[in-house]
């Protein structure tokens, strides 16, 4: 059967992935006509707002926005229209880990996608291409397919695609103009090759055909969870050596380099720091151990529970260090925390280890003060919030200062802790930050960003995460 023509897209879903990806569909493919649409009326709001104010951070996203919106690309909370008159509709919501119930703590809360799902079964009048683009467990498109079927219009046809994101929090533009691959999954029956051809033609106005590959409705699924896992297993695995580097004097990066020159290995994600964080590594990882459990492979299961056992470790050994560097307690003293993004060049604070990091420093009693340039005032309430849930946020604002500046922040501290890896904090006037600090003063850099030796000749005492020096 011939493909069908894409005219008009539908993306449910308004967020990290969704957003970005389909206003890069948008600007590459003027002749289709693109809507993204949202429950949240703020969300939306944000990315119709005429100073470009977009409810997310991510370079180069609003010079795509600004040329495309109002041309073939829209927001709206319409979201029946959207779903009406669209060919092909992307499903683009958030599946977090379950918090309560069967599989809490591991397995995908896929409540979002389920309606999602029904809401396109119920408001549908013609056939359409149904595209997983959140991350979801194996087999889900199955569930999506049954929904669909069990729910529609006598006579509509639901062809289910999995078409994973695997783009990178800081360069996500760059990731979708030219990407490594884009995957898409089908069923491979003559209808659901078909629809696949379909998604391949709008893939292929900007991306080389040899990178669009097509496999199996499941290996699409597993893929997605299984490069997520591949890549935080790289970063565990390297933690895991800058805690032997630091017990024995090895230098981490020394090692990274050494290890990464072997073609084999290669040198991405060998950077030690003070844990991954972001939406996707630790809930994919999570959502593969609960799959390999309920397999009943232990063993399976296991294995990949320990990369986020690493991770929670080197979370926590860095925080202790903070506090035996300090004389063995921070009771009363002034932390200031340089970042709180989980990443630079992003403002997405989920799973960040600066949560982390803060929340052990309250427990001891210390006064924090935070600065990152990205992140709003109100998602680190929030977030520090969820991380004390027994603290009321009261108390917390009693212990805890946002600041507008690194140099306010760092004033009268006694230790800086560098928890993102803004590029900006390269460059601070380290001089002027070691004039305003308590002394002895410290700096805990958790990325290996910073010069130690320039800072050790101002006078600072320096712990860098994966170096064995003794101060």
């Amino acid at each position: 059967m011939a493909p069908v023509t894409v005219k008009k897209i539908c993306c449910i879903g308004a967020g990290y992935v969704g957003g970005p990806t389909c206003a890069v569909v948008a600007l590459k493919c003027p002749n289709i006509r693109v809507t993204i649409v949202d429950l949240n009326q703020t969300r939306i709001d944000a990315w119709n707002s005429a100073d470009y104010a977009l409810p997310i951070y991510e370079p180069g996203l609003v010079e795509v926005v600004k040329e495309a919106r109002g041309r073939n690309l829209f927001f709206s909370t319409d979201i029946d229209r959207a779903i009406q008159e669209a060919d092909l509709i992307f499903v683009s919501v958030n599946t977090p880990t379950k918090k309560s119930g069967v599989g809490a703590g591991y397995a995908a809360d896929l409540n979002y996608v389920e309606s999602a799902t029904r809401r396109i079964a119920a408001v549908a009048k013609s056939s359409k291409i149904v595209v997983e683009k959140s991350t979801v467990p194996m087999r889900t498109a199955e569930s999506m397919r049954t929904i669909l079927e069990a729910n529609s219009k006598p006579g509509l046809r639901f062809d289910i695609l999995s078409n994973p994101e695997f783009l990178a929090e800081g360069t996500a533009i760059a990731d979708l103009f030219n990407p490594d691959r884009v995957l898409i999954g089908s069923l491979q029956t003559p209808e659901g090759k078909s629809a696949c051809q379909s998604l391949i033609n709008v893939y292929a106005n900007w991306v080389p055909t040899g990178r669009i590959l097509t496999v199996g409705l499941w290996s699409s699924e597993l893929s997605k969870l299984a490069a997520n896992a591949m890549l935080a297993q790289r970063i565990s695995s390297i933690n895991a050596l800058s805690a032997i580097c630091e017990a024995t004097g090895a230098n981490i990066e020394e090692v990274a380099y050494a290890v990464g020159q072997d073609t084999r290995v290669g040198n991405k994600f060998l950077r030690a720091s003070v844990g991954f964080g972001g939406s996707c590594f630790q809930k994919d990882i999570l959502n593969l151990v609960y799959l390999s459990e309920s397999l009943h492979l232990p063993e399976v299961a296991a294995y990949w529970r320990q990369v986020v056992t690493m991770n929670e470790y080197q979370k926590r050994r860095f925080s202790k260090r903070v506090v035996d560097t300090l004389f063995n307690t921070i009771t009363n003293k002034n932390i200031a925390v340089l970042g709180f993004a989980f990443k630079a060049d992003t403002g997405d604070t989920r799973e960040s280890p600066a949560i982390t990091l803060i929340r052990d420093f309250l427990s001891e009693r210390a006064r924090v003060t935070i600065f990152d340039p990205q992140v709003e005032e109100s998602q680190i309430w929030f977030d520090l919030s969820e991380a004390l849930p027994d603290v009321p946020l009261e108390q917390i604002k009693k212990q805890v200062t946002i600041a507008k500046t690194a140099l306010s922040a760092a004033q009268n501290s006694e230790a800086v802790v560098v928890a993102t890896e803004w590029k900006e904090f390269r460059t601070i006037d380290w001089r002027a930050v070691y004039d305003t600090m308590n002394k002895p003063a410290f700096i805990f850099d958790g990325r290996m960003i910073l010069d130690d030796d320039a800072l050790r000749q101002i006078g600072f005492t320096v712990m860098t995460i994966g170096r064995g020096d003794k101060f």
